[in-house]
């Protein structure tokens, strides 16, 4: 169940850190909030709460064994954290599942494994919250969109071939395509969007996204777009946090350029899930979170 007195966090509340001027700012802010909170349980007033990780789920059996192994480092990061996995779908554990072999009467924050804003984010995680009723609960906020976000698909990017640095003449030639999963939702595709133009700062280039499904453009369409505007040579940061068909599908639409791999268990990545964790906690029940734009 969710509590007053704990306070959900639900898919209107707009993200807490949307101002952060770099990474790292935030995650000093995250590290700060984790040990004030770790504080409060070391003196017994407030114990920790559970952090569920929400994962989709996919047929692809590098997708379990890559979020797991995420499991494993964001427990490296907070040893001594109650962290747990649930998917909504397609693998073991569900999320149901998850919450149901939590202890009664326990607290547990889920956070989406999940880069933007959708019905998974606004439904299907809040309905397996509120029916966990033996649970005090609340949801954080997806991951994306975020600067450290950014740092792992540079990080991706450069580790496929992506340059440390270009020439002002390969500069005017390059894009790059951030493939996405896709959503009917538009504040889904405005989060992807906004990744876009984050990466597109820091990298100096054009950053168009492109989807997978359920959005347009797909990846030809985006590629065709970049060399109209004569950015003929295209990289492809994949905006997905693990492999899966989607990943695949969208790598396979470039068959010429750098193709980066998923965010996979990139340290940043673990960083984010804690820092949505710690923020979850520390917002007040009831408090509605400022909306600005990310830096």
């Amino acid at each position: 169940m969710t509590d007053e007195s704990y306070g959900p966090m639900d898919h209107r509340t707009a993200h807490l850190d949307h101002t952060a001027s770099t990474a790292g700012l935030l995650t000093m802010i995250s590290n700060q909030l984790g040990s004030q909170l770790g504080q409060r349980s070391l003196r017994g007033r407030r114990p920790d709460a559970a952090l569920v990780l929400v994962a989709h789920g996919s047929r692809d059996p590098r997708a379990l064994a890559t979020v797991t192994q995420l499991v494993d480092r964001i427990r490296q990061q907070r040893p001594g954290l109650t962290v747990r996995l649930g998917h909504i779908e397609l693998n073991e554990p569900l999320l149901d599942d998850t919450l149901a072999a939590l202890p009664d009467g326990g607290r547990a924050v889920l956070v989406p494994l999940l880069l933007s804003r959708g019905y998974h984010v606004k439904q299907d995680i809040p309905r397996a919250a509120e029916a966990a009723s033996h649970l005090l609960t609340r949801v954080a906020a997806p991951l994306g969109p975020h600067p450290l976000l950014v740092d792992v698909l540079h990080d991706r990017l450069r580790e496929a071939g992506w340059p440390a640095h270009l020439s002002e003449r390969a500069r005017r030639r390059s894009g790059v395509i951030l493939a996405a999963a896709g959503s009917r939702d538009p504040e889904s595709t405005a989060d992807t969007r906004a990744t876009a133009a984050l990466l597109a700062r820091r990298l100096g280039v054009p950053v168009v996204p492109a989807y997978a499904s359920a959005a347009a453009p797909d990846v030809a369409t985006a590629v065709r777009a970049l060399a109209a505007r004569g950015r003929s040579r295209t990289a492809l940061a994949s905006y997905f946090t693990a492999p899966g068909r989607f990943a695949t599908e969208t790598a396979a639409a470039l068959p010429h350029g750098i193709v980066a791999a998923p965010l996979g268990a990139h340290p940043d990545l673990a960083r984010l899930v804690l820092h949505r964790y710690d923020t979850a906690l520390a917002t007040p029940a009831g408090a509605t979170a400022v909306h600005l734009a990310s830096a």
